[in-house]
């Protein structure tokens, strides 16, 4: 059985992708932490940051730099942000970057993730703001 990334890049599962090249994937998590939370993913099947080939390094980063931008530029966050667990607490055994947007007083404290839900059609204008303002960086 393959993962649920897999599953996003090869199609199989619908993701509201907001961004997607040869190297890497970035979609809003189905369950964010906050809303406009992103999972940036290599392509490639890669378990953890410490299988990924140095050659998606600069990639797989700097979709992550571009997405925390966007975050700010598109829903006004003040700030974001990034982390990915290996193996303890990595519900998804195909390595993700969590690009989380945050804003003084948001309530994140340490490592408590709550989790919030979308309302119908939410995720996509979500997705939508992002996808735009990742355009505007070119």
């Amino acid at each position: 059985m393959s993962d649920v990334v897999c599953q996003v890049v090869r199609g199989e599962i619908e993701a509201e992708v907001v961004h997607r090249d040869d190297d890497v994937v970035a979609f809003l998590d189905h369950h964010p932490v906050f809303k406009g939370h992103v999972l940036v993913c290599p392509v490639e099947h890669v378990d953890t940051l410490l299988e990924l080939p140095p050659t998606l390094m600069v990639p797989l980063l700097g979709v992550a730099q571009r997405v925390a931008r966007a975050l700010g530029d598109a829903l006004g966050a003040q700030g974001t942000f990034v982390a990915n667990n290996n193996v303890v607490s990595q519900s998804v055994p195909h390595l993700h970057v969590h690009v989380v947007p945050r804003t003084k007083g948001d309530g994140l404290r340490g490592f408590f993730w709550p989790r919030v839900r979308y309302a119908e059609g939410e995720q996509a204008a979500y997705g939508r703001l992002l996808r735009e303002s990742l355009a505007r960086q070119g």
